[in-house]
């Protein structure tokens, strides 16, 4: 029992130290080169903290187990959305810039609606259709960077040294990113490994151990991201991180994972009768969690305090209706 306990401790240990030098590698590359923090945080940061979902499904393809594929993607979004970007937004809402914010959303929805429309009427996923999902992750990365370079007046947030603060190395600052996003996989596996094996140990039932240390565990790498984010003052990198990380666990986690082995939707929870729980319940949670986010910020320029709130009360209704149905 002491070794998982010491593991569980370097993996925080890890997380934490791992996710302060991948937002100051990510801001100084996103000062050095005047690219704003939402995109550098929709592309770089977010292929980072979605390291550990990408090694959980395809691990689990690769297994032939389509539960765990298909469930991490969707509950990582909708985890990432309703409770680590809700804390972000109730703890420090922020002005967005519409145009820098709007690329990744539409990427997303049109990613996400067109996960939602296979699931729903073809019922499974084919090896064809993970290919074009993962086309489309290399055409957000092309195309973002294309933004990047044909429009810097977007980048009018964070790009500029803070007073007094000694400019890096180039090759720093790719080495504190490079470095951040290992000490982030790594002390995510650690965390949620132990973590498990002391809750067994403990007598927490394994349903709750699903829930809460493997489902949460992956998405720990954007929440430590977040909170290192706020705590700098960097709230537009934690925003963009969220989205393209959402985007991510589409067109890579899932499109890795179809790539490697094709499956139907899991259909193990059910409920009116029959009805598949994850149609009714988890994509359209998916949606709405990310409409609610999303759109008010693309019209207004700013995200409310309210729209937090009111995620974190959608994910503990969420969490409440997996222990009781």
């Amino acid at each position: 029992m002491l070794v998982p306990v010491l593991l569980f401790l370097v993996g925080f240990a890890l997380l934490i130290k791992g996710g302060d030098w991948f937002v100051d590698g990510s801001v100084g590359i996103a000062r050095r080169f005047h690219l704003p923090e939402l995109l550098i945080g929709a592309t770089i940061v977010s292929i980072g903290t979605t390291l550990p979902e990408v090694m959980v499904s395809s691990q689990a393809a690769m297994q032939g187990n389509a539960g765990i594929s298909y469930g991490n993607a969707i509950g990582s979004i909708i985890c990432n959305t309703s409770l680590i970007a809700a804390i972000t937004i109730a703890a420090s809402p922020s002005k967005v810039n519409p145009k820098s914010f709007a690329l990744p959303t539409a990427f997303f929805f049109a990613a996400a609606v067109s996960y939602a429309v296979i699931a729903w009427t073809a019922g499974q996923f084919q090896r064809w259709m993970g290919l074009i999902y993962l086309c489309v992750f290399v055409a957000y990365m092309v195309i973002s960077t294309m933004q990047m370079k044909k429009h810097p007046e977007l980048a009018g947030e964070g790009e500029e040294a803070e007073a007094g603060e000694k400019e890096r190395a180039l090759a720093t600052e790719l080495l504190l990113l490079v470095i951040g996003a290992a000490a982030i996989a790594v002390g995510a596996r650690f965390l949620v490994d132990n973590g498990t094996i002391i809750a067994a140990a403990l007598g927490v039932p394994d349903s709750v151990i699903g829930l809460t240390m493997v489902a949460l565990g992956t998405s720990l790498p954007e929440l430590i991201t977040a909170i290192t984010s706020l705590i700098k003052g960097h709230g537009s990198l934690s925003l963009g991180n969220i989205i393209g990380a959402n985007l991510f666990n589409i067109i890579l986690v899932s499109g890795m994972a179809i790539t490697i082995s094709p499956f139907a939707i899991p259909a193990e929870k059910t409920i009116l009768g029959g009805i598949n729980s994850s149609l009714v319940i988890d994509i359209p949670l998916m949606l709405a969690v990310m409409a609610i986010m999303c759109l008010p910020a693309l019209k207004n320029g700013a995200l409310k305090r309210w729209q937090g709130i009111l995620l974190l009360c959608i994910y503990a209704a969420f969490t409440v209706y997996q222990f009781v149905s």
